[in-house]
């Protein structure tokens, strides 16, 4: 590439076979590719390339993992699905503690295309803060600050009909939505949503929400003749409107401890604690039809409490993308499991308390927003 002649020869190649190059080359070399000349740089920051690359890394099966080192420090970790036995870690990266909150404690809350939504709270101050953050292209987003109570819901998702990324925060008020607020990357700005279509329902904030199919999901309770009555609430990120999904038969009427949802393969999964002591795993098998619900895993849990929690052994932690089961032991140890043989796999990793799983795309994204708006580190 130093060389003036090669450079101008690939200069002559047209955009479309550079660009079929480009898209697949590693993250870190298309960086690279960014100094070589302006014409390439304009290229790859093209919210086109960006798109189209994005539709390659989806074929690069990562798990993203956060964890803690042994002085407590919370670090984040890639690791390759298609390396077993040895589940190889690929990269691992700490926070950019760029934000002005030096005293806050980070936590990431969802990911999606290679974006990871982070929490920050102050715990001496009591205000919480929300960034974007790509660590492949080192670059972050701090949104505007807003006020939003401990225990709001917070989701994050794309919306492929505008091809922007949303955040949502959703605050509950005794037994319904009071109101919504969503950001979007596109705009940088917060605006609120009427509520007043939306289900009557509360939501857990303890609970992870699933992302998929363009839609938020999370587990909703409503009370219905002195009796709760729980459904997946979903949010469509295009339409924003709300829809209802029902449960599986069984818990649709009945009480649940604790549950919440998580994304499985195409579709989603609900993990369920019951009063009995035991953790049982649905997916669905076809998403959006009833019908599908299957349990496919029921475990012994160790203790009564009434909540996920840190002392719940196993506890699910999130799904691998060929459907196995993440579990978190005693001790923190993380294993997978498959549903139908039932196969353990030992994972080689330490979890803590907050530790999940998601599944992982190496992105662009960000690359192409003005300086004034993303943090480079």
């Amino acid at each position: 590439m130093s060389d003036n002649n090669e450079l101008i020869q690939w200069e002559l190649l047209p955009s479309e076979i550079v660009t079929n190059i480009l898209v697949r080359l590693p993250i870190k070399s298309i960086i690279i590719c960014t100094c070589v000349s302006k014409a390439w740089k304009s290229l790859i920051q093209n919210p086109t390339f960006i798109s189209t690359h994005l539709r390659y890394s989806h074929n690069k099966n990562l798990l993203f993992f956060n964890l803690c080192s042994e002085n407590q420090k919370e670090f984040y970790a890639l690791h390759n699905e298609d390396d077993e036995p040895d589940f190889t870690q690929h990269t691992s990266f700490d926070y950019p503690f760029l934000v002005p909150d030096p005293d806050a404690i980070f936590r990431v809350v969802g990911t999606c295309n290679g974006l990871l939504l982070c929490l920050s709270n102050n715990l001496t101050e009591g205000t919480s803060r929300l960034c974007l953050w790509n660590p492949s292209v080192r670059k972050l987003v701090n949104l505007p600050l807003t006020n939003f109570s401990s225990d709001a819901c917070i989701g994050f998702g794309f919306d492929p009909r505008t091809n922007d990324y949303k955040v949502v925060i959703v605050v509950n008020l005794m037994d319904r939505l009071h109101h919504l607020r969503i950001y979007s990357l596109s705009t940088g700005e917060w605006r609120m949503l009427r509520v007043g279509l939306a289900p009557i329902c509360a939501l857990c904030h303890h609970e992870p929400h699933a992302f998929i199919n363009g839609a938020l999901h999370w587990v909703a309770s409503r009370v219905t003749d002195n009796k709760s009555l729980y459904f997946i609430l979903v949010f469509d990120l295009g339409d924003e409107v709300f829809r209802e999904i029902l449960p599986p038969e069984p818990i649709g009427h009945t009480g649940m401890m604790s549950a919440f949802v998580s994304v499985y393969k195409d579709s989603i999964a609900l993990i369920q604690k019951d009063y009995n002591g035991f953790l049982h795993i649905w997916v669905m098998k076809k998403y959006g039809v009833v019908s599908s619900w299957t349990k496919v895993l029921s475990l012994t849990i160790s203790n009564q409490s009434y909540i996920f929690d840190s002392e719940d052994i196993p506890r699910v932690i999130g799904f691998r993308r060929n459907g196995e089961v993440v579990l978190k032991l005693d001790g923190g140890k993380l294993v997978s499991q498959d549903p139908e043989s039932e196969e353990i796999k030992d994972l080689r990793i330490i979890g803590n308390k907050n530790t999940f799983v998601d599944p992982y795309v190496e992105s662009l994204v960000l690359l192409d927003k003005a300086a004034n708006r993303v943090v480079t580190y």
